[in-house]
C-alpha cells in the first residue's frame, strides 16, 4: 500500500491545527490475465504477478502506466510453461501454482504466501507492504572545473571526486517491501558480511560492495522460501524496533522473485533457474592453491613449485599477485621482461610439474600503462577514471583482448580479478567508518561513474568480460576466476569469491564461518578465504590489524595459521594467501614438527576427499 500525506491549515476559533489528508490506498480495481501474467490495476499503481515455475512467482509493482518489461542483468530469460489458476472473491485475488498459493487483499493489495498444504510462509502487513518513493536521479559531470583528488590505496592510486556538476538523468524509485516474519523464523543470505552474524533476524544489514563485503540481494528462510530482488543498486535489510523491511536505493519498479522450497537446496535450485547454472570448475581448482603477497620473479615461482615437489606436499596451483607488470604500470596486463623474461617457459615448467598458474589482474590501470592509453583512445574507461567500463560491450572486448594478448596467450590458466567492486572508499579512512557511512560513501562514489541503477553490478559485468572472452578463444580450458565481489547470476561465469583482506585474529577466524555460509546459501557455490588472513601485523590503517608482529616466527601465529588451514581444508576452494609473512609450509616448521606435520596431514586429507568434492 502506498500512502502519502498532504496537510492543510484548519482555523478553529483562535486555534490552528494540521489536518492529515490521506491519499488513495492501493485498492484493486480490476484483474486481467495477460499472456503468462496476472495484472492487478489498483488505485495507486499496477501489479504484475508472473508464475515463473511451480515454485517461483515474479512480482512487479509500478506507479507508471506500463511495466518496463526489462530483463535484469543477472537474469536468464527462459520460456514460461508453468500452469496456474486464479480466482477473484469478495475480498481477495487468489493465484495458485502446484506449490504456492498467493492471496492478495483487494482492499490494500497486501500479499500472503502459502504452500500447497495451506501453511503460511510469509505475509505483508494487512495495511500493505509495497512502497515506491519517486526521486530524480542526476548524472555527475566531470570536467576541468571538477575537484578531484588522487590518493594512494592498497588497490593502487584512486581518484576521489570532491566536487562536480550534475544534470538530471532519469526518474526512479526508492523501494521498500515490508514483511511480517514468524516467531522463531531464521533468515540467511544477502551475501557475505564481516560482522560474524549467521541468522539475520533482529539485525540491520547494509548490502553493498566493499573489500570485505559481497552484496547479494537474496535471502532464504527456514519457513521454506527465499526472496530474490531483481535490483542492482544497494539495499538495506532491517529487522528491529524500526520495522521489518527491505529497502532499495534505486529502481525503475519494485521487482522480485518469491521462491518456495522445502529445503535450502530447493531454493538455491530456484535461484539458479532464474539466474543461470553454476558452471563446473576444472578438477585442479579444488586442490591446494599456494599464494602470497608476493612472488617477485620467474625463478622464485619455479623454485617454490620444485620445493613443494621435493617436500612431497600436494600442490595444484601457484599464484602471481600484483606487480607482474613493468615498473609502476599498475594494472598493465603483461609481464615485466626483467623479472619474468620467459613467461611461456616458466608456465611450461609449472605444467611439467603438474601445477597450474593463476595471475592477478585489475579493473583499474595506471595512466602510464599502455593498456590505459589504449582504453582511453577507445573511450573504454569511466569518465575521468582509470577504471574500464565493464558495462560497455566494446570496452569489455578490449579489456579481454589486452588480457589475452599479454597473459592468456602465454599459457595463463586462471584469473584473479582483484578489487572487482571496483570502489572501496572505506579504505581511504584511517579509522573504520560507521556501517551507514560506509554504505552511503560507496553508493555516492559508485554513482559518479555508473548509472545509479547498477552501482552493485560491476563485479557481475567484470566476470562476464573474463568468462565470455576466454570462451571466445577456447573451449578446451575451463574458466577459473577468483574475484573479490559478486552479484546476482555470477555463478554462471566460473567465479570463486573470497572474503577479502582480513586480519590475523582468532575472532576473525570465527567470523569467517557465518560469512561463508551466508554467501554460499545465496546460490554462489565457490567461496574461499585467505588461510592465515591477509594482514598479519598492525599497520597505520584500521584494516591492517593483525596480532602477530613476528609473523610465522611467532608460535602463536603458527597455531592460528594451522587452525585456519584446517578450516580451509573443508571449504569449497582451498587456498593460502596473505602479506607480512611467508605462507609456504616449510615456514611453519620442519618435517616431524607439530605445525608442519598437521599442515601436511590436512593437505593430504583434502586430496583424499578431492574425488568426492569434484
Amino acid at each position: 500500500m502506498i500512502v502519502s500525506y498532504t496537510f492543510r491549515v484548519v482555523k478553529q476559533r483562535r486555534d490552528t491545527v494540521l489536518e492529515a489528508k490521506k491519499a488513495k490506498q492501493a485498492t484493486v480495481t480490476s484483474v486481467t490475465k495477460k499472456n503468462s501474467a496476472l495484472i492487478l490495476n489498483t488505485e495507486h499503481g499496477k501489479i504484475k504477478l508472473e508464475p515463473f515455475s511451480d515454485a517461483i512467482i515474479r512480482v512487479v509493482y509500478t506507479l507508471s502506466n506500463e511495466f518496463s518489461n526489462e530483463v535484469g542483468l543477472g537474469i536468464v530469460a527462459s520460456e514460461n510453461t508453468c500452469k496456474w489458476t486464479y480466482e477473484v472473491t469478495d475480498k481477495n485475488i487468489i493465484l495458485k501454482t502446484k506449490q504456492i498459493t498467493l492471496v492478495v487483499s483487494k482492499q490494500t493489495s497486501a500479499f500472503a504466501y502459502y504452500d500447497a498444504e495451506g501453511k503460511l510462509l510469509v505475509k505483508e502487513p494487512d495495511k500493505g507492504g509495497k512502497y515506491l518513493i519517486p526521486f530524480d536521479s542526476y548524472k555527475i559531470i566531470l570536467d576541468e572545473e571538477s575537484e578531484i583528488e588522487r590518493i594512494q590505496t592498497p588497490d593502487g592510486i584512486k581518484e576521489v571526486v570532491r566536487d562536480a556538476k550534475k544534470i538530471f538523468s532519469q526518474s526512479l524509485y526508492h523501494t521498500r517491501m515490508e514483511l511480517e516474519w514468524s516467531k522463531g523464523e531464521a533468515l540467511y543470505g544477502l551475501g557475505q558480511q564481516e560482522e560474524g552474524i549467521l541468522n539475520l533476524r533482529g539485525t540491520r544489514q547494509y548490502i553493498h560492495q566493499a573489500n570485505m563485503k559481497i552484496a547479494m540481494p537474496i535471502f532464504v528462510s527456514t519457513k521454506g522460501y527465499g526472496i530474490l530482488l531483481d535490483t542492482y543498486s544497494p539495499i538495506i535489510f532491517n529487522d528491529n524496533e524500526y520495522g521489518s523491511y527491505i529497502y532499495n536505493e534505486a529502481a525503475k519498479e519494485l521487482d522480485y522473485y518469491f521462491i518456495h522450497g522445502k529445503c535450502f537446496d530447493d531454493i538455491v535450485m530456484g535461484y539458479r533457474k532464474i539466474t543461470g547454472k553454476a558452471v563446473m570448475l576444472p578438477k585442479w581448482a579444488f586442490g591446494f592453491i599456494q599464494s602470497q603477497e608476493r612472488y617477485e620473479s620467474q625463478q622464485e615461482i619455479i623454485d617454490t613449485v620444485k620445493k613443494y615437489r621435493e617436500e612431497k606436499v600436494p600442490l595444484d596451483c601457484i599464484v602471481l599477485d600484483w606487480k607482474s607488470w613493468e615498473g609502476e604500470k599498475w594494472g598493465q596486463k603483461s609481464f615485466d621482461p626483467i623479472r619474468f623474461p620467459e613467461p611461456e617457459k616458466m608456465i611450461d615448467i609449472l605444467h611439467e610439474n603438474g601445477v597450474h598458474f593463476m595471475i592477478s589482474i585489475w579493473p583499474n590501470m595506471a595512466k602510464e600503462s599502455e593498456n590505459y592509453k589504449e582504453m582511453v583512445r577507445n573511450n573504454g574507461t569511466f569518465q575521468k577514471s582509470e577504471i574500464y567500463n565493464a558495462f560497455d560491450e566494446k570496452s569489455r572486448a578490449l579489456y579481454w583482448k589486452q588480457a589475452n594478448d599479454g597473459l592468456f596467450s602465454k599459457g595463463v590458466d586462471a584469473w584473479w580479478c582483484d578489487a572487482s567492486e571496483p570502489f572501496s572508499p572505506e579504505w581511504n579512512s584511517p579509522i573504520k567508518p560507521e556501517p551507514d557511512q560506509n554504505y552511503l560513501e560507496y553508493y555516492n562514489t559508485a554513482k559518479i561513474y555508473m548509472d545509479e541503477l547498477y552501482t552493485n553490478a560491476y563485479p557481475l559485468m567484470h566476470s562476464k568480460t573474463i568468462f565470455e572472452g576466454q570462451r571466445s578463444v577456447t573451449k578446451e580450458k575451463r574458466v577459473v576466476n577468483l574475484t573479490r565481489s559478486g552479484y546476482t547470476g555470477q555463478q554462471k561465469y566460473g567465479t570463486i569469491l573470497w572474503s577479502g583482506d582480513i586480519s590475523a585474529k582468532w575472532e576473525t577466524l570465527k567470523k569467517q564461518i557465518p560469512a561463508g555460509l551466508n554467501l554460499c546459501v545465496t546460490g554462489l557455490p565457490y567461496w574461499t578465504l585467505d588461510i592465515g588472513a591477509f594482514f598479519v601485523k598492525k599497520g597505520d590503517m584500521w584494516f591492517w590489524d593483525g596480532d602477530y608482529e613476528e609473523g610465522c616466527e611467532d608460535m602463536g601465529y603458527r597455531e592460528l595459521y594451522t587452525r585456519w588451514y584446517q578450516l580451509g581444508t573443508f571449504l569449497p576452494i582451498f587456498r593460502s594467501h596473505g602479506t607480512d609473512t611467508r605462507r609456504e609450509i616449510w615456514n611453519y616448521g620442519n618435517k616431524g614438527e607439530m605445525f608442519y606435520d598437521v599442515i601436511a596431514k590436512f593437505t593430504e586429507l583434502r586430496y583424499r576427499l578431492l574425488p568426492y568434492i569434484y
